[in-house]
Protein backbone atom coordinates (compact mmCIF):
# COMPACT_ATOMS: atom_id res chain seq x y z
CA UNK A 1 0.00 0.00 0.00
CA UNK A 2 1.67 3.35 -0.95
CA UNK A 3 0.02 6.80 0.21
CA UNK A 4 0.58 9.98 -0.97
CA UNK A 5 -0.04 12.43 1.56
CA UNK A 6 -0.89 16.64 1.46
CA UNK A 7 1.40 18.51 3.08
CA UNK A 8 0.57 21.65 5.45
CA UNK A 9 1.19 24.76 3.25
CA UNK A 10 0.67 22.82 0.35
CA UNK A 11 -2.27 24.35 -2.48
CA UNK A 12 -5.40 22.43 -1.58
CA UNK A 13 -5.85 19.85 -4.90
CA UNK A 14 -8.49 21.26 -7.48
CA UNK A 15 -11.47 18.74 -7.33
CA UNK A 16 -14.90 19.04 -6.91
CA UNK A 17 -17.56 16.51 -5.26
CA UNK A 18 -21.47 16.28 -6.04
CA UNK A 19 -23.91 18.01 -3.91
CA UNK A 20 -26.66 16.93 -2.16
CA UNK A 21 -29.34 19.42 -3.53
CA UNK A 22 -27.55 20.20 -6.90
CA UNK A 23 -24.51 21.64 -8.22
CA UNK A 24 -20.80 20.86 -7.33
CA UNK A 25 -18.77 22.02 -4.24
CA UNK A 26 -15.55 23.48 -5.57
CA UNK A 27 -12.88 23.37 -2.65
CA UNK A 28 -10.80 26.33 -3.99
CA UNK A 29 -13.76 28.84 -4.58
CA UNK A 30 -15.87 28.36 -1.61
CA UNK A 31 -19.46 30.41 -1.97
CA UNK A 32 -20.51 32.99 0.43
CA UNK A 33 -18.34 35.71 2.11
CA UNK A 34 -15.63 33.45 3.08
CA UNK A 35 -12.04 33.52 2.39
CA UNK A 36 -11.46 30.42 4.53
CA UNK A 37 -12.80 26.67 4.18
CA UNK A 38 -12.88 24.12 6.45
CA UNK A 39 -13.81 20.63 4.48
CA UNK A 40 -14.70 17.47 6.90
CA UNK A 41 -14.28 14.18 5.39
CA UNK A 42 -16.67 11.49 7.03
CA UNK A 43 -16.73 8.01 6.60
CA UNK A 44 -20.34 7.87 5.44
CA UNK A 45 -24.22 7.00 7.22
CA UNK A 46 -23.38 3.53 8.24
CA UNK A 47 -20.61 5.41 10.92
CA UNK A 48 -22.61 6.67 13.93
CA UNK A 49 -19.59 8.36 15.19
CA UNK A 50 -19.73 10.77 12.10
CA UNK A 51 -23.48 11.51 12.38
CA UNK A 52 -22.42 12.56 16.26
CA UNK A 53 -19.52 14.54 15.17
CA UNK A 54 -21.52 16.08 11.88
CA UNK A 55 -24.47 17.24 14.42
CA UNK A 56 -21.80 18.76 16.81
CA UNK A 57 -20.15 20.46 13.36
CA UNK A 58 -23.71 21.73 12.87
CA UNK A 59 -24.05 23.44 16.05
CA UNK A 60 -20.87 24.61 16.15
CA UNK A 61 -21.16 26.34 12.67
CA UNK A 62 -21.90 29.95 14.27
CA UNK A 63 -18.42 29.69 15.84
CA UNK A 64 -16.62 28.70 12.39
CA UNK A 65 -18.50 31.68 11.28
CA UNK A 66 -17.35 34.16 13.45
CA UNK A 67 -13.77 32.96 12.84
CA UNK A 68 -14.95 33.81 8.95
CA UNK A 69 -14.43 29.90 8.08
CA UNK A 70 -17.02 28.34 5.74
CA UNK A 71 -17.95 24.92 6.04
CA UNK A 72 -18.17 21.50 3.78
CA UNK A 73 -18.39 17.74 4.03
CA UNK A 74 -18.47 14.97 2.09
CA UNK A 75 -18.14 11.39 1.75
CA UNK A 76 -17.96 8.68 -0.34
CA UNK A 77 -21.97 7.82 -0.11
CA UNK A 78 -24.01 7.52 -2.98
CA UNK A 79 -26.84 10.23 -2.53
CA UNK A 80 -29.55 8.31 -1.12
CA UNK A 81 -27.03 7.07 1.11
CA UNK A 82 -25.70 10.82 1.97
CA UNK A 83 -29.57 11.83 2.24
CA UNK A 84 -30.56 9.20 4.50
CA UNK A 85 -27.84 10.17 6.82
CA UNK A 86 -27.89 14.23 6.53
CA UNK A 87 -31.59 14.03 6.69
CA UNK A 88 -31.16 12.81 10.32
CA UNK A 89 -28.98 16.20 10.73
CA UNK A 90 -30.42 18.96 8.56
CA UNK A 91 -26.74 20.57 8.04
CA UNK A 92 -27.45 24.67 7.39
CA UNK A 93 -23.43 23.48 5.63
CA UNK A 94 -22.85 21.50 1.88
CA UNK A 95 -22.78 18.14 1.87
CA UNK A 96 -20.98 16.58 -1.05
CA UNK A 97 -21.51 12.89 -2.14
CA UNK A 98 -19.47 10.22 -4.02
CA UNK A 99 -16.47 10.87 -3.65
CA UNK A 100 -14.40 8.92 -5.70
CA UNK A 101 -11.19 6.21 -5.03
CA UNK A 102 -9.01 8.71 -7.12
CA UNK A 103 -10.26 11.99 -5.20
CA UNK A 104 -9.50 9.91 -1.61
CA UNK A 105 -5.96 8.97 -3.01
CA UNK A 106 -5.23 12.83 -3.91
CA UNK A 107 -6.19 13.88 -0.18
CA UNK A 108 -4.11 11.89 1.09
CA UNK A 109 -7.06 9.66 3.14
CA UNK A 110 -7.20 6.63 4.37
CA UNK A 111 -9.03 4.29 2.53
CA UNK A 112 -11.23 1.38 3.99
CA UNK A 113 -13.42 -1.95 2.90
CA UNK A 114 -16.50 -2.60 4.19
CA UNK A 115 -16.44 -5.23 7.04
CA UNK A 116 -19.29 -6.33 5.47
CA UNK A 117 -22.81 -5.62 3.29
CA UNK A 118 -24.21 -4.81 6.46
CA UNK A 119 -21.70 -1.95 7.12
CA UNK A 120 -22.05 -0.28 3.59
CA UNK A 121 -21.61 -1.75 -0.21
CA UNK A 122 -18.32 0.37 -1.57
CA UNK A 123 -14.79 1.41 -0.32
CA UNK A 124 -14.72 4.31 2.07
CA UNK A 125 -12.79 7.19 3.52
CA UNK A 126 -12.06 7.45 6.92
CA UNK A 127 -11.97 10.74 8.63
CA UNK A 128 -10.10 13.99 7.13
CA UNK A 129 -9.95 17.18 8.23
CA UNK A 130 -8.94 20.10 6.29
CA UNK A 131 -8.39 23.91 6.67
CA UNK A 132 -7.71 26.19 3.37
CA UNK A 133 -6.83 29.65 4.17
CA UNK A 134 -7.37 32.81 1.87
CA UNK A 135 -4.22 31.70 -0.76
CA UNK A 136 -5.85 28.41 -1.25
CA UNK A 137 -3.17 26.52 0.81
CA UNK A 138 -3.62 23.96 3.39
CA UNK A 139 -3.57 25.98 6.85
CA UNK A 140 -4.57 22.67 8.93
CA UNK A 141 -4.29 19.29 8.58
CA UNK A 142 -5.65 16.06 10.07
CA UNK A 143 -5.92 12.72 8.41
CA UNK A 144 -7.06 9.57 10.42
CA UNK A 145 -7.25 5.87 9.81
CA UNK A 146 -10.24 5.25 12.35
CA UNK A 147 -13.12 6.86 13.43
CA UNK A 148 -12.53 7.31 16.87
CA UNK A 149 -9.63 9.63 15.99
CA UNK A 150 -10.88 13.21 15.28
CA UNK A 151 -10.06 17.23 16.42
CA UNK A 152 -12.08 18.97 18.98
CA UNK A 153 -14.39 20.82 16.51
CA UNK A 154 -14.17 23.91 19.39
CA UNK A 155 -9.78 23.54 19.63
CA UNK A 156 -10.36 23.82 15.89
CA UNK A 157 -12.17 27.26 16.02
CA UNK A 158 -10.22 28.87 18.94
CA UNK A 159 -6.73 27.71 16.66
CA UNK A 160 -8.29 29.36 13.71
CA UNK A 161 -8.90 32.77 16.07
CA UNK A 162 -5.76 32.50 16.94
CA UNK A 163 -4.29 32.20 13.44
CA UNK A 164 -6.80 34.65 12.09
CA UNK A 165 -5.26 36.94 14.52
CA UNK A 166 -2.75 39.90 12.94
CA UNK A 167 -1.86 40.21 16.03
CA UNK A 168 0.24 36.85 16.22
CA UNK A 169 1.48 36.91 12.62
CA UNK A 170 1.10 32.85 13.03
CA UNK A 171 2.97 30.90 10.00
CA UNK A 172 1.24 27.90 8.65
CA UNK A 173 2.94 24.91 10.90
CA UNK A 174 5.07 21.97 10.10
CA UNK A 175 6.51 22.97 6.95
CA UNK A 176 10.07 22.53 7.68
CA UNK A 177 11.61 20.25 4.69
CA UNK A 178 14.27 17.55 5.81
Amino acid sequence: MTNHKLSAGQKFPSLSVNKLDGGQIDFLNPKGDFDWLLVVVYRGQHCPKCTQYLTELNELLPKFKEVGVGVVAMSADSEEQAHTQINKINPSFDVGYDLTLDQMKTLGLYISNPRSEAETDHPFAEPGLFVINESKQIQLIDISNAPFLRPDLMSVINGIGFIRDPEKNYPIRGTLDY
